[in-house]
């Protein structure tokens, strides 16, 4: 059983004490009881039920503007004589992680506690450790902040003026990029944190400051090592990264006691970038060589750039904050798992105008999407961005990746840096032709290439800075980009030598540093991120051309300066973040994967893992803390990372899979035909299909194929000619 403390913020009795949190910094209040026992409960107020003896039930004091609930969450504080003590308190640091039955015990009773507080149309936004106490019969919810009533939620000045109230270890990612939105599923997401913690002494998201804490919520893959097996499901459910896609308190409950997943026809989602998110976990689109022109007249050749989608979210920093309640406008009930006004669509976007009125006709698939507030933003094939409605399909907008192409180039794949809140960052590129050289007869093309802040509704550039002009054709999407919380982290120069932090507001250059290695010398180095975080990948290379080692570095987004390094030998790529290690590994494209480099995060040690079944592959993706390395086939392989071991091999059915999505129990496959295959997690076996397309028409395109992107139950899958649709997976 569960119990609520109610702890208004009006006045309190005199004998209340005050503690303070060890991680969070903010203020927990707790009351001691004030009246005698046995006191009926006032008119309004549901009848205390029977209580263990030494608990003594009393009134708290109503808030002024708090409407009388009718809730039976209790609002009463137990008697100073109880044997209570937080899960941050003393007692579990000196002996360590509950044991696997109290921690069942915990996830039943705080899901039972948000049931209470959720069907009060309350909503806690607070819940972390040090507002959790363990008692003989079970946890008890404290601290509730600030609370209001339901028809002044929308004049709460604290999310109304952008401020971002919690935890940041133990907020939702919706806390961070839209704070003045959030719903009951914002609680769901920090009870996962909290028993994460329980079971492993440290939060699923822990980083050194709040800042790369709030990015690792909002697009990192949680750190779940030492939380039980039979708990994981219960914690991956809480953590999804969408809040439609989190399960009910009440469906938490029948989990932990009845082993039952949500009793639901649908999947469970993840949420933008993955990953997101994001994508968080969305994969990474690998290179790949150009398309064939189709149209009737023959076109300039298309330079060919490496487009690659950087999986980063730009999410609010935020410092620790005092508790807050706010009022579910729905009453806590079980949030619409699609958009608002949803259908199953499909649509191609809008040929964008280049040149006054040319337009410019499509020859490939977007290679990359995602979803910001209530639109999706997709890239490629020479849109540097186009925008689709989540609910219906609508093009409301599409721009070109080069307004005015010059007629010695055809344009490029655009490329999707990351999202922030409310928009997108961009890369642009607009050619000019150069004069001839001498002993030339064909003009030379300069680049002006840019970084742009595009807002998702109405297509406006936020900002536009310039970051590089160049004639060799090499784009700074070959170098890669990183959004963070403070801006886009991108190459920078007109040999793309340098790198530097555009600021978000703005887009200012806030700093720049050196690449180790420029055009001219024998290395070459990659921005990307990884579980919230950015790095800079440099390969060096012997002088006769072969691989010699790979130095990675953390950076500091606040200077732009190395946090550490580490070397590897040969040439490994980073794949991504799985349990606090980052990832490496060779090209399985090129040469068979033998083996992975893991760092841990914590200590930096390096170590390799040996697969154990070594192959090529024609992508690899770490993705929700797998790696899946597909074949044009359709075959798909799963690997711990961590072991090296295979889990799965399953045939998809789908041939030339582009890059995965995964729920937190299915995992999505398109083909550039649009044919879909959903497999589950833990087997590999295909679940679900969706044929192939008749108006894909993509015949002869070799661009890069974006990931599907999930938003609730609505999956959003790239095919054919700048084309997408949307389909209920439920129905798959």
């Amino acid at each position: 059983m569960a119990w609520v403390w109610c702890i208004s913020p009006g006045p309190r009795p005199a004998a209340g004490s005050r503690s303070r949190s060890s991680t969070a910094g903010t203020p927990t209040t707790t009351s001691s009881a004030s009246g005698s026992a046995g006191r009926s409960p006032p008119p309004g107020r549901s009848a205390v039920p029977s209580r263990p003896p030494w608990w003594t039930p009393t009134p708290t004091p109503r808030v002024p503007g708090w409407p009388r609930s009718t809730s039976p969450a209790r609002t009463s504080a137990p008697s100073p004589n109880s044997r209570l003590r937080s899960i941050r308190g003393d007692p579990h640091r000196r002996l360590g992680p509950l044991p696997p039955e109290r921690l069942r015990e915990l996830a039943a009773g705080l899901a039972e506690a948000l049931c209470d507080i959720h069907r009060a149309g309350v909503v806690h936004r607070d819940l972390k450790p040090a507002n959790v106490m363990l008692a003989e019969d079970g946890p008890r919810v404290i601290d509730f902040g600030v609370s209001r009533a339901a028809e002044s939620a929308d004049a709460d000045a604290l999310t109304q003026t952008g401020r971002v109230m919690g935890t940041p270890p133990f907020m939702s990612p919706e806390q961070f990029t839209s704070p003045h939105e959030v719903d009951a599923a914002t609680d769901v997401f920090s009870l996962g944190a909290v028993v994460t913690y329980a079971a492993t002494r440290h939060g699923p998201f822990d980083s050194v400051s709040p800042w790369e804490t709030a990015t690792r919520v909002v697009d990192g893959t949680p750190d779940l090592d030492g939380v039980p097996d039979a708990l994981l499901p219960f914690v991956r459910l809480c953590l999804e990264k969408h809040p439609k896609a989190r399960p009910t308190p009440a469906e938490l409950v029948r989990l932990v006691r009845d082993g039952r997943l949500p009793d639901r026809t649908r999947d469970t989602r993840s949420g933008p970038g993955g990953s997101s998110g994001s994508s968080g976990s969305s994969a990474p689109s690998g290179p790949a060589p150009s398309a064939a022109d189709t149209g009737p007249a023959p076109r300039p050749p298309r330079r060919r750039r490496r487009a690659i989608l950087v999986t980063a979210v730009a999410a609010l920093a935020a410092g620790a904050g005092a508790g807050t309640l706010v009022l579910a406008p729905d009453g806590g009930g079980a949030p619409d798992a699609l958009p608002a006004g949803w259908h199953a669509w499909h649509r191609q976007a809008r040929n964008p105008r280049v040149k006054g009125s040319d337009v410019l006709p499509a020859e490939g698939p977007f290679s990359g999407c995602v979803s910001s507030g209530t639109s999706l933003v997709c890239a490629g094939d020479g849109v540097m961005a186009a925008r689709f409605a989540l609910a219906d399909g609508r093009n409301t907008w599409s721009l070109p990746l080069d307004p005015t192409p010059s007629s010695s180039s055809g344009p490029a794949a655009g490329t999707i840096i990351g999202t922030r809140p409310g928009g997108v960052y961009v890369f642009g590129a607009d050619d000019s032709e150069l004069k001839p050289a001498k002993n030339q007869n064909a003009p030379g093309v300069r680049t002006h290439y840019t970084v742009q802040s595009i807002d998702a509704a109405t297509g406006r550039a936020l900002w536009r800075t310039p970051v590089s002009d160049n004639t060799d054709g090499t784009g700074p999407d070959t170098t890669g980009a990183v959004a963070t919380p403070a801006g886009v982290i991108t190459p920078y120069g007109d040999s793309f030598d340098s790198y530097a932090l555009l600021d978000a507001a703005h887009g200012t250059v806030r700093w720049h540093h050196r690449l180790p290695y420029g055009p001219e010398d024998q290395g070459d180095c990659r921005l990307t991120g990884a579980g919230g975080q950015a790095y800079l990948v440099c390969h060096a290379v012997k002088a006769d051309g072969a691989p010699d080692r790979t130095t990675i570095a953390q950076l500091d987004p606040a200077t732009g300066k190395a946090r550490w390094t580490r070397t590897a030998e040969g040439s490994v790529n980073l794949l991504g973040q799985a349990h606090r290690h980052l990832v490496l590994g060779t090209d399985p494209t090129a040469a068979k994967l033998t083996g992975l480099t893991l760092i841990d995060l914590a200590s930096q040690i390096m170590t390799t893992v040996r697969l154990s079944v070594p192959s090529t592959a024609s992508g690899g993706y770490l993705v929700r803390g797998t790696l899946y390395l597909t074949l044009t086939s359709g075959s798909v392989r799963a690997v711990d990372p961590a072991t090296g071991r295979q889990l799965w091999e399953s045939n998809s059915t789908v041939e030339q899979p582009g890059p995965p999505t995964a729920s937190a129990t299915r995992l999505y496959l398109a083909s550039p035909n649009g044919r879909l295959a959903a497999l589950d997690l833990r087997t590999g076996k295909v679940t679900g299909t969706l044929p192939g397309r008749d108006d894909s028409d993509s015949t002869g395109a070799t661009d890069p194929l974006g990931a599907p992107v999930l938003s609730g139950d609505a999956l959003y899958v790239p095919y054919g000619l700048r084309s997408v649709y949307s389909v209920d997976v439920k129905s798959l």
